[in-house]
């Protein structure tokens, strides 16, 4: 991951206004450099899938779909609560707003974790990076995502200090917006990657 790709949560706080983009220019750099660069993964992905379609098609089968669908689960639901964080503060319920933006971190905890499980059931049933050009594919892209999802996890606990500690206000909240902008886009390349290796494959 390039430095580029790296968050910047608070960047310039401005007040909100409708019909503006959300977050704020540094956020929206970092977005755009991890689009591209899981563009660039999903066509390694893609070009792999044309030259080995039997690997492809056999192995998805050993994964643990139960796995997939639980963090797919976590992503989603992390980024809805952090999705009513906004929306309360936005309508000046400080409080509930910080709530909302708490339970999304908890929830979101729970995707390396979930990660973590699944990994150990992998390797229990023999299913490492050495396992075939698939599985190979699929830790590439899978580990990628959760690089990207640890420097979520660690935006939501910037942001929440500082929201925390009066950082944010019902017309000033643009850090808070640009962590719901991009743990949204994370939420969005793993809704990409579960049907790609645990259901379509």
């Amino acid at each position: 991951m390039t430095a580029a790709a790296i968050p910047a949560f608070d960047i310039g706080d401005k007040p909100s206004a409708r019909g503006r983009i959300p977050g704020n220019h540094g956020i929206w750099v970092g977005i755009t450099c991890e689009f591209v660069e899981f563009l660039v993964l999903f066509t390694v992905y893609f070009v792999a899938r044309a030259h080995f379609p039997d690997a492809f098609e056999n192995d998805a089968a050993r994964l643990s779909i139960v796995a997939g669908t639980v963090i797919t689960l976590l992503m989603v639901t992390s980024s809805f609560f952090i999705a009513c964080s906004v929306a309360t503060l936005r309508a000046g319920r400080r409080r509930a707003s910080i709530l909302w933006l708490l339970a999304g971190l908890v929830v979101a905890l729970g995707y390396p974790l979930a990660k973590y499980l699944e990994i150990q059931w992998n390797v229990a049933h023999g299913i490492d990076g050495a396992s075939g050009i698939f599985f190979t594919v699929y830790y590439y892209l899978t580990f990628t995502h959760l690089v990207h999802g640890f420097w979520g996890i660690l935006g939501i606990l910037w942001v929440l200090v500082r929201h925390l500690n009066n950082g944010y206000t019902a017309e000033n909240h643009t850090g808070l917006e640009a962590l719901a902008s991009y743990w949204h886009a994370t939420d969005i390349i793993w809704l990409i990657i579960f049907p790609l290796f645990y259901v379509l494959a």
